[in-house]
């Protein structure tokens, strides 16, 4: 017998980037939005960054408001009992591996391109973080086998 879609999905994932203020929340809001209420999910950074407007916009264009998103690091964590850590980027994926020494967690590694290092116009900047959240949408998609309810 085949399992039924979602059944090999974590309860709970934690993303991890640098500095929590644009590729993990970013993963973390679109992961609530595809999957409300089924996943616990939480981001976090290797360092505490500051919330970032461009992220707050590109993410406005989708509906999700990460404004109030108030960046956090692992030492932050109250609870580190995830099934699965995702990190973007190496700084976050070594903090990550850290926490197996301790903890029976799954940690994968998805590089992911930092927006922030963008130049150019303003309007460039926003393409850069489009496509960062356009590709993490579609990875979270594919990851946890998202598939959309017949009307949405």
């Amino acid at each position: 017998m085949a399992a039924s879609p979602g059944a090999l999905r974590p309860g709970a994932v934690l993303f991890a980037c640098g500095l929590n203020a644009i590729r993990s929340p970013m993963a973390e809001a679109i992961l609530k939005q595809l999957f409300p209420r089924q996943i616990y999910v939480q981001s976090v950074g290797a360092r505490r960054g500051e919330t970032d407007p461009f992220a707050v916009a590109v993410m406005e264009e989708l509906g999700l408001d990460i404004s109030k998103h108030r960046p956090q690091t692992f030492d932050d964590l109250e609870d580190t009992h995830f099934d699965l850590v995702i990190t973007l980027a190496p700084e976050a994926h070594h903090k990550a591996l850290e926490l197996t020494r301790t903890e029976a967690i799954d940690v994968e590694y998805w590089p992911t391109m930092d927006p922030g290092l963008a130049t150019g116009s303003r309007e460039q900047i926003l393409d850069a973080y489009r496509a960062v959240r356009d590709g993490l949408m579609e990875r979270i998609k594919d990851r946890f086998d998202w598939n959309p309810v017949p009307g949405d």
